[in-house]
């Protein structure tokens, strides 16, 4: 009997940090920066449309179907003090389901961010106190990693696998993929000894993105998995996870859709469930993947400009990352604690200004009206940032030269020599 196909199913969990209305009269007055209430309240309400029903129906669906149905979470470390701090039966719905071994939980970096592009010491930091999080939480420690958003290239791809990391999660955007089907495992060209898993972008955004204006039912989705994978071995669903219940309301059937997709996959026997660290042991690499330029899952282009698509995101994302080594010097770790937050990726999507074939999607979740004042607002904050961050500096130079003086070797004092005396 030939090795049947697989489905490998994994879903992104985020929450930012949403920031408060910051004025230009709160600069070096107020340095707090963040929105609680608008973080609790918009937790609060993701929790009770997503995150707690799905956890249920997949935890249903794992225990149902003894281990034949699997699936991966990236749960970002701003999402995770989030839900400890508001939600803290979010976590626990995720621990019942790591419990079960039919749960992976990825690796990614903590805050979100974009430091894969900004800096590689911040991106290894935070790729490892995000690994160490996920061990404080589950008990589990990350094998397979996945960047924010899919953001990769070739140069992404070896620091990961320097980071320890021999699978990872990217986009198989058609810009990069020319005639090869995303339905492979393929390898990083500049270190083939990291796999790659490639979203299936159009089957992926069946669910993401369609499913509101066209549903489809379990057994006919299986069928088009069936026909795009004709050749392949591996179907890659890729999501948000904020897809079941908030971006596709309960209304439009996803939750039922979802409950009867492994009966269906199961029944059919094309195709079984794998994590990504089973996929890599299961499949053997066709080919390597050549990606010069940064790719991401975002918008249509599928690169980087729903984040650092114009001058105000530029700006911005210079302006945070030109900080970090004052802040290494510095060492306060309420400091690098606010930098993390400010690098989310979120703070630089709300400035984005592509309001055409993607516009509804940047809209989603923004707490701005306009590109300008997400600017604006993040800017204030940053001046504000930069006041504490030149202080502590300042006070840390002065403790260094007072110590300095300090320790210092006594100077004898200089005896004048007695005049000669006169015979």
């Amino acid at each position: 009997m030939a090795t049947p196909k697989s489905i490998c199913l994994y879903f992104q969990v985020h929450q930012p940090t949403r920031l408060r209305l910051y004025r230009f009269f709160d600069i070096g007055k107020d340095s707090h920066y963040y929105d609680d209430f608008a973080n609790r309240t918009i937790l609060r309400r993701v929790a009770q449309k997503c995150y707690l029903p799905m956890n249920q129906l997949m935890l249903e669906l794992v225990k149902k179907y003894k281990g034949k149905f699997k699936i991966a979470y990236s749960i970002s470390g701003s999402a995770l003090e989030q839900f400890q701090r508001f939600a803290p039966d979010v976590i626990d719905s995720f621990k019942a389901l790591a419990a079960t071994g039919s749960v992976e939980f990825l690796a990614e970096t903590y805050y979100h961010s974009l430091a894969s592009i900004g800096s590689d010491s911040e991106f290894r930091h935070q790729v490892q106190k995000h690994a160490a999080k996920i061990e404080e939480v589950f008990g589990v420690t990350p094998t397979a990693f996945r960047n924010t958003e899919l953001i990769y290239d070739n140069g992404i791809g070896e620091l990961v696998y320097e980071m320890g990391y021999k699978t990872m999660l990217t986009e198989g955007a058609r810009h990069i993929m020319g005639w090869k089907s995303p339905n492979f495992l393929y390898t990083c060209a500049t270190q083939p000894k990291l796999k790659l898993l490639l979203r299936n972008y159009v089957l992926s955004d069946d669910i993401a993105f369609r499913f509101g204006t066209h549903p489809v039912m379990a057994d006919e989705y299986v069928g088009w998995m069936k026909e795009n994978a004709k050749d392949g071995d591996i179907v890659n669903l890729f999501m948000d996870y904020e897809t079941f219940g908030e971006h596709q309301k309960a209304a439009s059937g996803i939750f039922e859709f979802m409950r009867a997709l492994p009966e269906a996959v199961l029944k059919d026997g094309t195709f079984g469930f794998v994590t990504p660290s089973e996929a890599v042991k299961k499949f053997k690499p066709v080919a390597d993947i050549d990606v010069e330029d940064p790719i991401s899952w975002a918008d249509e282009e599928r690169d980087l400009t729903a984040w650092l698509g114009n001058e105000l995101q530029s700006e911005a994302f210079k302006k945070v990352y030109a900080m970090k080594e004052k802040l290494a010097i510095v060492g306060d770790p309420d400091l690098y604690k606010d930098w993390g937050h400010l690098q989310e990726s979120d703070h630089f999507y709300y400035m984005c200004t592509k309001f055409f074939s993607d516009g509804e999607v940047h809209k989603y979740f923004n707490p701005y009206d306009t590109p300008y004042e997400a600017f604006i607002n993040y800017m204030n904050v940053i001046s504000d940032f930069q006041i504490r961050l030149d202080e502590k500096r300042a006070a840390l130079d002065v403790k260094e030269t007072a110590k300095q003086e300090l320790s210092a070797p006594a100077r004898k004092p200089v005896r004048k020599k007695a005049a000669a005396k006169k015979k």
